[in-house]
């Protein structure tokens, strides 16, 4: 590593205060953060000690990722290869592997590449530092999109998402969106047939008419029963977005959040109670008289692993910047993202991924839900000092 740290110092010369090449030195340092402990401390608020900085906040959250995103790879493979004769005796992992792999990693590449492009170019404009939440965001736009969407459509989610979700409020920890869903709502909305429908989640079922894609929540929105059964859904053997069909992998990555208190634990499991709750009244709708649906009917436990809910609470819902910031407040937005996710699902079969919905409309009303709580918290402290004052006279 020595030797890295030499080579780069050299090639910062240029870059350095006073130099020709100083206006383009965030991008030169962004390479540096990335391979090494950051040598600057903060100038102006509040200094705090702590080992635990962005960057390593952002790699904790990639490398959570990692479960769900291999599992992408194969599955992504396995949903196209497992319905071709000449597989009828079985698909081979590699096979599947690298038939996902080959799908999934340029639509990482280029995520990666246009996003961080607008990145450096914004800070060389304002002449800030480059900031690691791009690692993330990256990565996790891939991840919530079909197996097949065209790469210029991924780069224009990520332009969207970036510009309109990011920067235009101010760069990183400005935003009031989640960026990842702002990109899949672009996407969603700008090209419906590509983000929705029965040929969009299986590779290649586009192109081979013996090849079907269609999703749970997609069956049971058109009247059909699941086809699936809940051990295919708890392991994600399912056809949908990328990364978000295996509820194992999402639960190996919410341990590792919750273990090194980067995501909230009290969003995910008040999140998961929601959804619960929501999905627990739709079933009761018989017992009273109302005739329900396919999804009403769907039992109120398999709500919380098909789709993206999952994924979208424990990755996107749990976003430090976007979500609330008060202990109370993280309880009342986690419960009402999954109340309001389940709801859209079920009353709106256009939009069967309710989770994407419920996320963005609940990032707008998170500083109005931490508002009340510390209006209340004042107003509480008030009455209590109130009541003390004439305890306090009477003792003197």
């Amino acid at each position: 590593m020595e030797w890295i740290r030499q080579r780069l110092d050299k090639m910062k010369q240029p870059f350095n205060k006073g130099e020709k090449y100083e206006k383009y030195a965030p991008a030169v340092n962004a390479l540096d953060t990335f391979l090494f402990t950051p040598n600057h401390t903060t100038q102006k608020g509040a200094h705090i000690r702590d080992a635990v900085d962005l960057k390593r906040t952002m790699i904790t959250v990639v490398i959570a990722l990692i479960p769900a995103l291999l599992f992408g790879f194969w599955n992504g493979g396995y949903q196209y290869l497992h319905q071709l004769p000449e597989y009828a005796n079985g698909v081979p992992f590699i096979d599947a592997f690298l038939h996902g792999a080959g799908k999934i990693l340029p639509m990482i590449a280029v995520s990666y590449a246009v996003g961080l492009g607008i990145e450096f170019a914004f800070a060389i404009f304002r002449g800030h530092e480059v900031n690691e939440g791009y690692l993330v965001t990256g990565l996790l736009i891939p991840m919530i999109m079909p197996i097949d969407i065209p790469l210029w459509m991924v780069a224009l989610s990520v332009v969207f998402a970036v510009l309109i979700g990011k920067e235009a409020f101010g760069g990183t920890g400005m935003n009031i969106l989640n960026p990842a869903l702002t990109a899949r709502a672009f996407a969603f909305f700008a090209y419906p047939t590509y983000m929705s429908g029965n040929t969009v989640w299986v590779s290649n079922a586009y192109e081979v008419d013996a090849v079907t894609g269609e999703t749970i929540l997609g069956n049971l929105a058109a009247g059909n029963e699941a086809g699936y059964t809940p051990l295919d859904m708890f392991s994600g053997m399912i056809p949908g977005s990328i990364a978000e069909t295996s509820a194992i992998c999402i639960l190996a990555g919410a341990l590792l959040l919750v273990l090194s208190k980067v995501g909230s634990w009290r969003i995910i499991l008040s999140a998961f109670i929601g959804a619960a709750v929501m999905g627990l009244i739709f079933n009761a709708l018989p017992s009273l008289g109302i005739e329900g649906n396919n999804l009403t009917n769907f039992p109120w436990y398999l709500h919380l692993i098909v789709g993206g809910l999952a994924f979208g609470i424990v990755f996107m819902a749990t976003d430090p910047v976007s979500a609330a910031q008060t202990m109370k407040g993280k309880w009342i937005y986690g419960f009402l993202v999954g109340f309001i996710s389940v709801m859209i699902r079920v009353f709106n079969p256009a939009y069967p991924e309710g989770v994407m919905l419920g996320i963005l409309l609940m990032n707008v009303f998170a500083p109005t839900i931490d508002h009340y709580v510390v209006e209340a918290n004042v107003k509480r402290r008030k009455k209590r000092l109130k009541n003390a004052n004439p305890q306090v006279e009477t003792a003197v």
